[in-house]
């Protein structure tokens, strides 16, 4: 896994580790019917959400340039740029005329966990989903549970579907607020050292929990996964992860390009090796084909009554099928197909 990056491979990276970047504060998509691009949310408290930018606008221009054809890489590249420096949309909405918003660049903290409460069949469940593991990530996934917690929830579901992965020190971080003790993960490296990273008695919840997986569940997704899974915290329900476990540090070189070297492999607390293998889930239950495009495609697909992994996570939730310490049966795997 040690690879070079060229300079934009590299930026990409360090932003999404960092979970930062210098823009405006926007997500975007481009329609698939009408190809048109088109405001996904603003991200709060950014320039975007300040200037009112609103979910379903559509974006005709940058800095004049049409948008019609553009790519979102394409897109994205052209708003980014140095803090303080400003950019021009030219923004379509719904039954107003066309109008410009000159936005200037700042250093965006990039929210990379989501949460929403969710009335379930008699449940209160605390959906969180986890887009990968940031240096901000640990922080947000502690908000999350605090809030959800206040609401009185009854269990949590864990998504961790198309989670590439990120720092270790985020996933360590983020496994002991689910797991009160136990083994979290383990670490060797080339010459042999071992090094054990254990949870700390500092768990934030004891609720019954579900986590979703599916193939691009990687790294640091696997981590969490493992320990969840290996310490009987949770029941893991999805497709077989990426199986991707090595420990990488990043280097970066003179001319903006960078090196990704492995340094180490990892293993869950069950000390099986899953590099090229995975994790196999409890409960075993892949998308159609029609499905995966559906979830990757369309966000607002995700945890509702069309997700079957969602709605799986669900029903074992309400039978009482999950970990939860020592106590719960399940034979494992079962595959549902």
């Amino acid at each position: 896994y040690t690879r070079f990056l060229d300079p934009k491979k590299f930026q990409e990276l360090t932003s999404q580790t960092s979970g930062e970047l210098s823009g405006i504060g926007i997500r975007l998509e481009v329609n698939e019917l009408t190809q048109a691009l088109r405001v996904v949310e603003p991200i709060e408290n950014s320039p975007a959400h300040k200037a009112n930018i609103k979910s379903g606008d559509r974006v005709l221009a940058i800095d004049g340039q049409s948008t019609k054809g553009m790519s979102l890489e394409q897109a994205s590249a052209l708003i980014r740029g140095e803090v303080g420096t400003s950019v021009t949309l030219e923004i379509s909405r719904e039954g107003t005329n066309s109008f410009d918003v000159k936005l200037t660049r700042t250093q965006i903290e990039l929210p990379s966990v989501h949460y929403t409460l969710k009335q379930e069949a008699g449940m209160l469940v605390g959906y969180i989903s986890v887009d990968e593991f940031s240096s901000h990530a640990a922080e947000q996934m502690r908000k999350a549970i605090k809030n959800l917690n206040e609401k009185n929830v009854d269990a949590y579901v864990l998504d961790l579907r198309n989670n590439p992965g990120g720092l270790l020190y985020a996933s360590i971080e983020i496994a002991r607020m689910w797991i009160e003790s136990g083994t979290i993960v383990s670490t060797i490296d080339r010459v042999g050292g071992k090094q054990e990273y254990s949870a700390n008695r500092t768990a934030l919840s004891e609720l019954p929990l579900a986590v979703l997986v599916n193939g691009n569940s990687a790294s640091a997704s696997e981590i969490l996964t493992g320990a969840l899974q290996d310490n009987q915290r949770a029941i893991v329900i999805g497709s077989p992860t990426f199986g991707k476990a090595v420990v990488q540090s990043v280097h970066s070189l003179s001319d903006g390009s960078g090196l990704a070297v492995t340094i180490s492999r990892y293993y869950p607390p069950s000390g099986v090796d899953i590099n090229h293998k995975g994790i196999t889930p409890d409960i075993e239950l892949n998308l159609s084909s029609e499905q995966k495009r559906l979830f990757n495609r369309k966000p607002e697909w995700r945890a509702t009554k069309e997700d079957p992994q969602y709605q799986r996570a669900i029903s074992a939730l309400q039978n009482g099928i999950f970990w939860q310490g020592n106590q719960g049966q399940l034979v494992k795997p079962i595959s549902i197909r």
